[in-house]
This record gives C-alpha cells, structure tokens and sequence, in this order.
C-alpha cells in the first residue's frame, strides 16, 4: 500500500487509541498498537516499522518464518494464531512471545522447546469467552482448572490473556465479551498471586470498546493497511485471531 495512506492510517487509528483511554482516564501508552502483518509483504512492514512501529503480529508460522528474514531485523514478532504442536519449536525461534496458548498440551510443547532453545518464552492465554465451536480457545472453568499446571511450567512465563470474541458490525455487542476476559484475569490473578499485565483484545472493529474494558494489546489489520485482497481474504479465512 501507499505509505502516504499508512501514515494517515496509524495516525488515525493512534488518535482513536488516545480518545478511548481518555474517555476511561487511561493513560495511551498503557495500550500496545500490535500491528497485524498477515498477508502483507515485507515491504509493507518495513514503511509501517519506518514510521516507528516495532512489535507486530503474525498468524502463521510458515509465512512468519519466510516474512521475518526479509524485514527489519530490530523489529519484535507476537504469533496470534492457532499454534500446532509441530511448529513449536520454529515458533520458538522466531517470536518473542506467543499470545494463542489454548491448551495444557500446547503449553506443554512449548515448554519442552524453549527448554531446548535455553529461553523462557513469554505467553498470553488464549480463551473462548462465547463458546464458539468455529474458535480455538481454553474454556473459562477449563483455564482456571488447568491454570496451576500452565503455572507451573518452568519455561513459560504466563503474561495475560487473550480472545477473538464473536464479529459483530455493533462494538457494543461486543462489550460483554471483553468485560468478561477482564473478569476472568481477576480469578486468574486470585489464583496464581500474581498480576497478569496484558489483556490482548479488541481488532478493527471493536479495539476502542476492548480499550475501555482493560484491554492492553489491540490487533489492528485493516484498519492499518487496508481490506487484504479477495482471494488471500478466503485462503486466509480459518485463521482465527486475524483482523
């Protein structure tokens, strides 16, 4: 896209950032603008990096692994998609932290290769707040069950949580869904007698409302770079965190 547009683009949406914390007595900085580069070509990263973006978010591993080596190499990778077993330890490898943990077995995997790797990886919590049986994702009662052995895992640190909550054109509608995450991070915190700083919700659409209810994290695609072309649009379709 033309770096004129993404420049108007990230002022846009900084503005919309900074007038949701105020209108919540929230400090703008307290809100990460993670930028999310699926479908876009390095090129595309690299004008929004040179307009002074760092940290950005992936969905895929494969496409990651061969995006990353062509973009600026101080720039910092989040993976927000669904996380198989077998791309662990090139996910490992490759993001410094991983937002989609959505079960005890993947957090398990993960744990084994950043063991291997010599690091502790930072990671979110992924949870289906509605239920949905299209999204991946812990169940509420299910994390809180399972949250002493996520917990207990001596490579992952867990940092927060996350969730992709059911699309609606009304943000409003929305509203329940983020209110809910924010909720189940006090159980969780009351569990593990520990802050968890990061609440990563809110896309496009709907991130000012994820800002009033606490979110920390926003994923912004589209309304950063543009509706993605038609055809990546469907290829890309089963990719549940996207934008």
């Amino acid at each position: 896209m033309h770096a004129m547009n993404l420049a108007e683009n990230l002022a846009a949406v900084q503005q919309r950032i900074r007038a949701a914390c105020q209108r919540v007595g929230r400090d703008a900085d307290s809100v990460l603008l993670l930028p999310v580069t699926k479908s876009q070509p390095p090129e595309v990263v690299n004008a929004a990096a040179a307009l002074g973006l760092s940290i950005f978010g992936e969905n895929k591993v494969q496409e990651a692994k061969a995006k990353i080596p062509l973009c600026s190499d101080r720039l910092r990778w989040h993976f927000i998609g669904h996380l198989q077993t077998n791309k662990c330890r090139d996910a490992v490898e490759l993001f410094e932290m991983i937002q989609s943990v959505d079960s005890l077995h993947l957090a398990q995997e993960l744990n084994k290769r950043a063991e291997q790797a010599a690091r502790r990886m930072p990671v979110l919590v992924e949870v289906n707040v509605a239920g949905e049986r299209s999204k991946f994702g812990y169940a509420p009662e299910r994390l809180l069950a399972e949250l002493p052995a996520l917990n207990a895992l001596p490579r992952l640190e867990i940092r927060g949580l996350m969730t992709v909550p059911p699309w609606s054109p009304d943000p409003e509608k929305v509203r329940p869904h983020f209110r809910r995450l924010r909720e189940l991070r006090e159980q969780c915190e009351q569990i593990l007698g520990a802050p968890l700083p990061h609440l990563s919700m809110g896309m496009s659409g709907d991130f000012e409302v994820a800002i009033e209810e606490g979110a920390t994290i926003v994923r912004i695609g589209t309304a950063l770079f543009g509706p993605r072309p038609p055809a990546r649009r469907a290829a890309a379709a089963d990719a549940g965190a996207a934008d």
